[in-house]
């Protein structure tokens, strides 16, 4: 009998990515999916470690699936945890076999005999086709900017860009109708293998001859060229997720960010110009050391005026060896709940309003399962929904007009 397995996956779009080429690699080894994590062999927990709280949950993750897991069963822990705390988390943590940081071993899926075994890539190992209409691909793995909050750069090393034709060949092997490209710094594509600032536009263009949406997540503002968002709005997904973090110019310095809110709004206001109905994300950092009333205001009054569609606000969270690990001006931490009550609070509002607004117009969406699609204005899994005739087939196109909207949610009938 086939031994079985069992991944979990915690974090961003980037550690789903790495999850599907794990499954494809213990499929190609033998094994099959368990219907539940204790009925596995094989127990893989992908962690993520980008914040406190984001630890926690892995950890904890670990420790539920280790109480849960029946007597013989292997559980290994990858991920970002595990490459940022190797040694020190296979030392607190006895209840894990294996910590094996983004080199997997290749004989995971085995039993283990106690021999040294190779280890694998998991940027450019293959995945199995996608389950659902859409799918992640990711570009690019690490990042070579040095933002004041962030370690992920000690962890994930320097930009690594994958070969265009690695990434087309992954696209047509999925086989979904929506491709969502990820990395830690999208628009850098290609620097690190000399094909200068402008290699995303043309694998936008390249993916976007393939399938009938392409999507692109996590845009750092100084990169948004006017070819990019000529090339966004040409794949008939304008949607755009900038990642601004704050917008006082003093704060975004200390964070050791580019521009400011002024610039950030010409922008919007010039895509905008370009496609009226364009689509926009962002998160800010609240709470960032040094951050002031004043600050905060200006925070506050660059959502109202940008109306964007959607908004995350995320406490600030001090981390091992970054630059901000050794800032003065500790914002309190009632303080820092107060400011993101507020200001979640406002973008709730705005949300609402601007799905209000799409009451009654006729919308194209992707039907992602029974009951539930998407227009081009909601990315898989972090924004709201479009409620559908239960009787759409998944995977297929749809013609709707909206008919109510409620908070982040839409509901939309045949005309």
């Amino acid at each position: 009998m086939a031994r079985s397995y069992w991944v979990e996956t915690l974090g961003c779009p980037k550690n789903q990515v790495d999850s599907d080429k794990l499954v494809g690699t213990l499929t190609a080894d033998g094994l099959v999916p368990s219907d539940a994590p204790g009925d596995a062999d094989v127990i893989v927990v992908n962690t993520c470690a980008f914040i406190e709280e984001a630890r926690q949950e892995s950890v904890d993750t670990i420790l539920a699936l280790a109480g849960a897991r029946r007597t013989g069963a292997q559980l290994v822990v990858t991920g970002c945890l595990a490459e940022r705390y190797g040694a020190e988390l296979a030392g607190a943590l006895p209840e894990v076999d294996l910590v094996a940081g983004f080199g997997v071993p290749v004989s995971i899926g085995r039993r283990p005999d106690g021999d040294p075994v190779p280890l694998m890539d998991l940027l450019n190992l293959p995945r199995p086709a996608a389950t659902a209409p859409w799918a992640y691909v990711k570009i690019a793995e690490g990042c070579d900017r040095a933002c004041g909050f962030c370690a992920i750069p000690t962890f994930r090393g320097p930009q690594r860009s994958r070969p265009v034709r690695a990434i087309l060949e992954e696209v047509d092997a999925l086989g979904a109708q929506e491709i969502v490209l990820v990395a830690q710094d999208l628009a850098s594509y290609g620097r690190d293998q000399g094909e200068g600032e402008r290699a995303i536009v043309p694998l936008v263009e390249a993916v976007a001859a393939r399938v009938a949406r392409v999507r692109l997540l996590y845009l750092y503002p100084s990169d948004l060229t006017g070819a990019l968002v000529d090339a966004i709005c040409s794949t008939r997904v304008p949607y755009f997720d900038l990642s601004l973090q704050h917008v006082s110019r003093p704060l975004l310095r200390r964070m050791r960010r580019w521009g400011d809110g002024e610039r950030f709004l010409g922008r919007i206001a010039d895509i905008r110009g370009r496609e009226p109905g364009a689509a926009f994300r962002s998160n800010f950092i609240v709470g960032y050391p040094g951050e002031t009333e004043d600050d905060h205001d200006a925070l506050l009054r660059f959502v109202e005026e940008a109306q964007l569609d959607w908004c995350g606000f995320f406490a600030f969270s001090r981390e091992d060896g970054t630059y901000a690990d050794g800032l003065d001006g500790h914002v309190p931490r009632e303080l820092v709940r107060e400011r993101l009550a507020e200001l979640s609070e406002l973008q709730d509002g705005i949300t609402a309003a601007r799905r209000d607004d799409i009451v009654g117009a006729e919308v194209q969406v992707l039907v992602d399962e029974p009951g539930e699609g998407r227009t081009y204005r909601e990315a898989p899994e972090i924004d709201g929904i479009v409620h559908v005739p239960g009787d759409l087939d998944p995977g297929t196109f749809a013609s709707l007009t909206v008919t109510a909207a409620a908070g982040p949610d839409l509901w939309a009938e045949r005309a």
